[in-house]
């Protein structure tokens, strides 16, 4: 916790009223009664001469003196213009320091003995930095200086800046600094007719070039590091741009960053970020993980700080150095603060992550976006195997609702039916209706905020949207439509073999109440469902990347005991076709395992939790129906259950497609004006042209 800041001087004992009346007159003759020059004069005449303590303190609280928003008016020489408080109270301390050298002087010897005896390496080379130690070893830090008391660091400006400008909003503070009054502040404080000692200015250069260097040894060996050459094969190592940043950093150094070493860094940098860029592009190839991602968050961030340095030291001396140096301070303080939040650090490593996960769900998604009419046939004649799995789904989930079951065993049933169902459409190539919005959303995601110029993304996302919903409303419909009449023809067939319908009175009134739409939890239940299959889209997202970050159909390709086996091609075999299913695997097994837990979990802990999956509830609704026999399907619960069926419909697909493309957006950083543009534009191309949303292509 930032200590808080200590309180006004009071007027030590000897100082005569006369003598402040006096200073107030001289430097604020408009308004020589107006605190912040009596403030002023308060705190230049207590100047300590020792004590590095001491010497902070005071120099927080002239940083609190300039911070005063209290109106300054009447402060400004009567040619000089009105300007904001800081300004105002900027100049004044100028001129007061160099009208008298008495208060100069002992400011000046203040600063440089602070510059001497505090270091500022850490501060430009650490502070806003990932730590180098990994994305769980970081939030563990980050927690246990939250969570501990810090011991004191007077010695480090890391500190020191935090202890002035313990605030976040103080970083916008510090940005609306005027750079010319600083560059005549330092410059005053440069000299003076003290012994020549080490000036700030020198002080702070030296541990600018140093903090380049140290940057460059750490970035060197994370770029140089085997899991980032694996994924950029277009750079050997001997031509690898991070073997040449340390040796021009050391140039750097030894020439006390002169003008055309600093050129060369900036070349070298500019080439590394190119290498980043290609591992980053590699990442949808080889799979990615959490610390691969946070490592290489970390080259760029320490990249960007090179630069940024590079910027301060080449700048002309006085303003222009100033004004890159307030650009440089500005980002560190407003990294200072974020560098203590656990939030920040995963937010930002699950966006990155998260990324190439749905963007791994988003080309699984494409199987399930048609085209021409022969892939929209195509999809419609899949659909209905998926519905035809889902009838018998439905009549074995009823069953084992039927029998004396311990909860866990009941759970167990449930999840092998849903995952051998599930585990049936894919070797089948069948579809499901309800496993395509968290898939075709990412799909989306991944268009919007994919690259190329605004026009061109929006051209495509026109032509992308239509045939998403149209192939979407015909999976719906062929897994309606043939769970119908696969549901009551299973029904016949066992009253056949029977003699009885497969569902009793009490069974069939049971299943046509729970799906009542406002009298039962259908529409929680409902959108409980739709989470679980955006999760599933997940899993199978992160599955699969696990599976090539680990490079496991590679290592499957070249499996000894599987080529002595099947051969050299039975083995690459092998390995296509797990490359091509694992993530269908992934999401057929999770989602069965998903849709079976909250019965299970809501029964234990005594919570009535349900799932509403809308084919397996029309296929359950079909056969309640036929049980009930055809005068009750005109019945008001009947079709109030029909209407639920409606309901599970719309918030299945509305709650796993909102939270895909929601994620999506998020990791890709959609703006939300682009957003809006989309709805706006595809409205009124639904208005125009309605059958490209709801048709196919003509032939």
């Amino acid at each position: 916790m930032p200590r808080p800041l200590p309180q006004a001087v009071p007027v030590r004992e000897g100082r005569s009223s006369r003598e402040v009346d006096a200073f107030c007159v001289q430097f604020a003759p408009r308004a020589p009664g107006h605190p912040a020059v009596r403030d002023l004069q308060h705190l230049l005449a207590d100047v300590p001469s020792e004590g590095l303590e001491a010497r902070l303190e005071w120099v927080e609280r002239c940083v609190a003196w300039l911070k005063d928003p209290q109106p300054a008016l009447g402060l400004m020489e009567p040619a000089e213009p009105e300007a904001p408080a800081v300004v105002t109270r900027l100049v004044l301390l100028i001129r007061v320091l160099e009208a008298r050298a008495s208060a100069r002087e002992p400011v000046a010897a203040l600063v440089r003995e602070v510059m001497a005896a505090t270091s500022g390496l850490k501060l430009f080379s650490q502070v806003g930095l990932p730590t180098g130690l990994g994305f769980l070893d970081e939030v563990s830090d980050r927690l246990a200086r939250r969570l501990l008391p810090s011991p004191p660091e007077d010695h480090q400006l890391s500190e020191l800046l935090l202890r002035l400008f313990p605030d976040r909003g103080d970083a916008d503070w510090l940005e609306g600094l005027p750079p010319e009054p600083l560059a005549r502040l330092s410059a005053l404080l440069q000299g003076g007719t003290l012994p020549p000692v080490r000036g700030p200015a020198l002080v702070v250069r030296a541990s600018l070039v140093d903090a380049v260097g140290l940057l460059a040894v750490q970035t060197a060996a994370l770029g140089l590091a085997e899991d980032v050459r694996d994924r950029c094969p277009e750079v050997s190592f001997r031509s690898s741009p991070f073997l040449k940043l340390r040796r021009v950093s050391e140039g750097v150094q030894a020439r006390d960053a002169a003008p055309d070493s600093l050129r060369e860094l900036g070349d070298v940098v500019e080439e590394c970020r190119q290498v980043v860029a290609i591992v980053s592009s590699h990442l949808e190839q080889y799979g990615v993980s959490v610390d691969l991602v946070y490592r290489l968050e970390r080259i760029r961030r320490s990249l960007e700080r090179m630069e940024a340095i590079a910027r301060v030291l080449g700048a002309e001396p006085g303003e222009a150095r100033w004004r890159e140096g307030l650009v440089l301070v500005t980002d560190l303080l407003r990294r200072a603060h974020t560098d203590r939040s656990v939030r920040a650090v995963v937010a930002s490593n699950a966006r990155l992550l998260a990324r190439k996960v749905i963007e791994r769900a988003g080309h699984s998604g494409e199987h399930y976006i048609t085209t021409t009419r022969d892939e929209y046939h195509h999809m419609v004649h899949s659909a209905a195997g998926g519905g035809l799995i889902t009838a018998v789904t439905a009549i074995l989930k009823l069953y084992a609702a039927t029998l004396a079951l311990a909860p866990f065993f009941y759970g167990l049933a449930l999840a092998g039916t849903y995952v051998g169902s599930f585990l049936m459409m894919q070797v089948t190539g069948s579809t499901l209706a309800t496993k395509q919005p968290s898939m075709t959303a990412a799909t989306l995601g991944s268009a919007i905020g994919g690259t190329g110029g605004t026009g061109g993304r929006l051209s495509h996302l026109m032509e992308l949207i239509p045939r998403i919903t149209r192939s979407q409303i015909a999976t719906a419909l062929a897994n309606m439509g043939t769970v119908l009449p696969a549901a009551v023809g299973l029904s016949m067939l066992f009253a056949w073999w029977k003699g009885h319908p497969l569902l009793n009175a009490a069974q069939a009134h049971y299943v046509v109440d729970a799906l009542h739409p406002w009298r039962s939890g259908t529409v929680f239940y409902a959108a409980l469902t739709g989470v679980l299959l955006w999760l599933s889209s997940l899993v199978a997202g992160w599955l699969e990347n696990w599976a090539v970050y680990r490079r496991i159909p590679e290592a499957l390709a070249h499996h000894r005991t599987l080529r002595r086996a099947l051969g050299d091609a039975g083995a690459r075999k092998l390995a296509g076709l797990f490359s091509r299913n694992i993530a269908g695997l992934g999401g057929n097994v999770s989602i069965g395992i998903l849709l079976a837990l909250p019965p299970v979990v809501g029964n234990f802990f005594g919570l009535p939790l349900d799932v509403r999956h809308v084919t397996l509830s029309f296929g359950q609704l079909c056969l309640a129906g036929y049980a009930l026999g055809p005068t009750a399907v005109l019945r008001p619960d009947f079709l109030a259950a029909l209407g639920g069926i409606g309901v599970t419909l719309a918030i299945n697909f509305a709650v796993s497609f909102s939270l895909a493309l929601g994620v999506a957006l998020r990791a890709r950083d959609v703006p939300v004006r682009d957003m809006v543009r989309l709805v706006r534009l595809m409205s009124a191309r639904f208005l125009r042209e309605p059958r490209a949303f709801l048709l196919p292509p003509r032939a």
